[in-house]
């Protein structure tokens, strides 16, 4: 019989609390997975001023909490205490109002804070004084991108005799390797690990510290959230200049996709779309494209291919190139629905498209969360173009709404959707594997030459694509595997006299 775990998490984000991206989701969900397979787990996060302790019920813990700050000397925090809604996973809200009391997460009016350092460097300190402060002694502590990568050279250093924490193994989730921590050579003074630690293999990088960095060579297990991204990262191209670092970590590296919430994306029961529809019974989906068209201004056409984008119009999501082939795309006979928001260029860009081409192209600048899913249940064809994608959840949406997917092979999109097959009738979706004008164009030539003459081709791919489950309760088995791959780790390093 396994051993229930006492597993801590420590993240900047966590829903419905505070999110900028799949990291909140995965915070968020996990925990009460891994709750009903019997484990105590735990959240710590910042109390972000934006949460409302009234909304969420959330009592203060009735002491202070100290936590060292190296040069900076003990900053002493309230400390909030709630629950993951629908559930008994306690979360730990850090409230510190110098550093939390804003209108961002990481940015505000489009700057990153100038102490975003300090900032998450108190979160992930925080974290191991605040489980001594109540008596939890974890098993497991699992961080979450640079935010609280810090956490494991913490455990392996200030705090590796620490009878609390001390003998926890950590794992560190890479959810964008983009993003790494890197800030100035004088935050270790802040720290306080020791100068010592400031070298090539830990925290030093290119005369900066980098915290993700020093994540990577202390965690106990890494993981990334999928396959193929746990293996692109270990490349130029994708690595940021630490995919040498990663791939002195390779046999510790795993890939876990996230699991989707099918309570809230499920056309059998979504509230947002006009008609319910199933695998069973897919008619429906016509009465949802009907009415996308409508709100979207668009003539009304069964017969037409409509295709769906719900994007940060932002560069990682390759929309430089789709803007270099979208005037090639719409001489085709389609229509197309964007909805989503990011760099300044893109919303006048394609605001201007639609505008000029308003039988075929609708934009809505911002999110619309019933409008998504409007776009995921109408739409014939998803479009993610990305540059990369460490797993990315819309196509997993759109796989379960019968609308098939139009992907970059690249990270979770390789993983989750399988390229159609027209010699076996197999597959779920489109692929196209480099990230140019003329392969976006030819593979959205091919969906669409799919859906005007291979009718019984459209009908078995999307039955596939509903077929396709990822569920949070087999993301869960994994990481509870992983974990116990983590712990049979730090104690054999310990056994040996190691960290």
């Amino acid at each position: 019989m396994k051993k229930h775990l006492k597993i801590l998490f420590v993240a900047s984000e966590a829903v419905p609390f505070a999110k900028e991206g799949g990291l909140g989701d995965v915070v968020g969900t996990l925990p009460k997975f891994l709750k009903s397979l019997g484990h105590d787990v735990r959240i710590v996060m910042p109390r972000y001023y934006r949460i409302d302790k009234f909304k969420y019920n959330l009592k203060q813990l009735p002491y202070p909490l100290g936590v060292p700050m190296g040069i900076i000397g003990t900053l002493w925090c309230g400390v909030y205490e709630g629950y993951l809604p629908n559930s008994q996973v306690p979360v730990y809200f850090i409230d510190y109002e110098q550093y939390f009391g804003r209108e961002g997460i990481y940015t505000e009016n489009g700057k990153g804070y100038m102490d975003n350092d300090n900032r998450f460097v108190l979160l992930s300190r925080g974290s191991l004084e605040l489980a001594k402060m109540i008596g939890f002694k974890p098993d497991i502590i699992h961080v979450h991108d640079w935010q609280t990568a810090i956490v494991p050279v913490f455990i392996n250093t200030l705090y590796k005799d620490d009878p609390i924490v001390g003998k926890a193994a950590t794992v560190l989730t890479i959810h964008n390797m983009q993003h790494q921590g890197n800030f100035y050579e004088g935050l270790m003074d802040v720290l306080g690990v020791g100068w010592e630690h400031f070298n090539y293999l830990e925290l030093e990088a290119y005369g900066s510290v980098n915290l993700l960095k020093g994540g990577i060579y202390h965690a106990t297990v890494l993981n990334a959230v999928s396959k193929t991204y746990s293996m692109e990262i270990q490349t130029p191209e994708y690595g940021y200049r630490l995919e040498g670092v990663v791939r002195e970590r390779a046999k510790d590296l795993y890939g876990i996709l996230n699991g989707v919430d099918y309570e809230e994306w499920n056309p059998e029961t979504d509230k947002y779309i006009a008609a319910n529809y199933s695998e069973a019974d897919p008619s429906g989906k016509h009465t949802c494209k009907a009415d996308l068209q409508r709100v979207s201004g668009l003539p009304v056409r069964d017969d037409v291919p409509l295709i769906g984008i719900v994007s940060r119009l932002v560069y990682q999501k390759g929309i430089d190139v789709l803007a270099a082939a979208i005037y090639r795309l719409l001489d085709f006979d389609i229509q197309m629905v964007m909805l989503g928001s990011g760099e300044v260029w893109a919303h006048f860009f394609f605001g201007s498209m639609a505008a000029t081409n308003p039988d075929k192209f609708s934009c809505v600048i911002g999110y619309d969360n019933a409008l998504a899913h409007k776009i995921e249940a109408g739409a014939d064809f998803f479009l993610m173009p990305s540059r990369f994608e460490p797993c990315g959840l819309n196509q997993m949406f759109s796989l379960r709404y019968g609308t098939l997917p139009i992907v970059r092979a690249t990270g979770g999109l390789n993983d989750t959707v399988d390229n159609f097959d027209e010699r076996t009738n197999t597959g779920t979706g489109f692929k196209f594997y480099d990230l140019t004008p003329d392969a976006i164009i030819n593979t959205v030539g091919w969906a669409i030459y799919t859906f005007y003459n291979k009718k019984n081709a459209m009908n078995t791919l999307i039955a596939n694509a509903m077929a396709k489950r990822f569920t949070w309760d087999e993301s869960a088995r994994h990481y509870e595997d992983l974990y116990y791959i983590a712990l049979k780790k730090k104690r054999g390093k310990m056994l040996k006299g190691g960290a």
